[in-house]
């Protein structure tokens, strides 16, 4: 099953980053995901059933996470929507994971600051730059801007 969806929620495990062999970056991380309505009988808020779900970010979004995203914050996910069975002899349930295509600071619950990361890519050498080759030996440079910080209100 592969769809679509968007996810609001708590960030609920500390985000946890790591690079391929291959050097493929990736960030996962637990968000809990709880409905919330409003009983006019009872007069008060009433907490529905929480929803667990698996976040996976790639590439440059799982290096922005890493430095933006923490255990506790309100975060909302756009993402592809992975259900699996699992069965390791002992047990056996099912995960449900989201692929994480954007995601960013929940901002009914507090208040963001946005850094931009600056792309620098390598461009060809000219004749004056007879020494760039030496110096760099990637064909990709990437820079990251400091991540971005959430205030509480």
């Amino acid at each position: 099953m592969s769809e679509t969806l968007s996810v609001a929620g708590l960030v609920a495990t500390t985000p946890r980053h790591l690079v391929t062999q291959d050097g493929l970056p990736i960030t996962s991380f637990r968000l809990a995901s709880s409905s919330r309505r409003f009983d006019r009988a009872q007069n008060k808020w009433i907490d529905g059933e929480t929803n667990w779900f698996t976040i996976t970010s790639f590439r440059q979004l799982a290096i922005n996470s890493a430095g933006s995203v923490n255990k506790g914050d309100r975060v909302s996910v756009t993402g592809k929507l992975r259900v699996r069975d699992w069965d390791n002899g002992e047990r056996a349930g099912t995960s449900v994971e989201v692929e994480a295509d954007s995601m960013g600071h929940d901002l009914a619950w507090g208040s963001s600051v946005f850094t931009r990361t600056v792309l620098v890519r390598e461009t060809e050498p000219t004749d004056t730059d007879s020494n760039f080759e030496e110096e760099f030996e990637s064909t990709d440079l990437v820079a990251t801007a400091p991540a971005a910080k959430i205030k509480a209100k």
